[in-house]
């Protein structure tokens, strides 16, 4: 498996990619060619050209959650392939995987929408929704996780906005992962975790069957938190002992720098192409 990162907060140095507050990765697995989050421009598509990497032919959409930074790239990708269509080009009609909440609004700090631009009927026109809030696996190596379940005390306590048509505040049920299983263990695979980066992680495990963390790649939503939730996550991960991590996109300095003293921690950023062994 081939992991490409096409949106980050961050870019590689000496690569000359455009970079954003978001995030998405192009996931290549033997025949398959897999998209995990869209950004929140149309950056991933720019990125993805300069790479000489196609996305006229993707199976699968994967969204790990509905906030703008994750799904807001959807919008440019339905121009594209309308674009390709009028060019008379040939493209795939990509399957897209996400937890049904993923497609609702969300309001939050005075703002309108955070959430996702786009309504689940008017992207069934173009793609083919798979909505669940149960795992799927995507082929016999890659697994989307669905709804997390949220066990530990210092992770998922902050909500963020109110989902459409709700009083309540959004605890953003809907946040979830992929995992590859690979011969050497598994690689976590998240956009921002809001479901909690440990919780993700003993979910993959136990739908996994495996114990063995290879490799956890993405956004931990490590953002100036609080002593418990930090103190927490780095005692998880002292006793994981993983053998890299590959924390980026809402992970801050600090938080890296903490995580950098129990675990091998790596630099991230747009253009960063890692190969995993099934």
């Amino acid at each position: 498996m081939q992991l490409t990162v096409l949106v980050d907060n961050n870019t590689i140095i000496d690569r000359y990619f455009l970079a954003e507050p978001g995030l998405s990765f192009l996931i290549e697995d033997d025949d398959l060619s897999i998209l995990f989050d869209t950004g929140y421009s149309d950056i991933f598509i720019k990125n993805a050209q300069k790479m000489g990497k196609a996305l006229a032919h993707l199976d699968f959409i994967v969204l790990s959650h509905s906030h703008l930074d994750h799904t807001w790239g959807l919008e440019p990708y339905l121009r594209y392939l309308t674009e390709l269509e009028i060019e008379h080009r040939s493209y795939s009609r990509p399957a897209l995987v996400t937890h049904p909440e993923s497609l609702t609004g969300v309001s939050a700090s005075g703002l309108r929408e955070i959430g996702s631009l786009i309504s689940q009927n008017r992207l069934a026109k173009h793609l083919d929704l798979r909505l669940s809030k149960d795992p799927q696996f995507l082929s016999e190596h890659l697994v989307f996780l669905g709804q997390i379940p949220r066990t530990n005390n210092f992770e998922a306590t902050l909500p963020f906005g109110r989902k459409d048509g709700s009083n309540k505040e959004d605890m953003v049920i809907e946040d979830s992962a992929l995992v590859h299983k690979t011969s050497n263990g598994l690689v976590i695979i998240t956009g921002c975790s809001h479901a909690g980066i440990c919780n993700i992680i003993e979910y993959a495990k136990k739908i996994c069957k495996d114990d063995r963390i290879l490799d956890v790649i993405g956004g931990f939503h490590l953002l100036s938190p609080s002593e418990h939730q930090l103190e927490g996550t780095i005692s998880y991960f002292k006793n994981l002992d993983p053998k890299r991590v590959h924390a980026c996109h809402c992970t801050d300095l600090s938080s890296k720098i903490a995580l950098s003293r129990v675990v091998n921690i790596k630099e991230v950023g747009v253009g960063l192409c890692l190969q995993y062994k099934n």
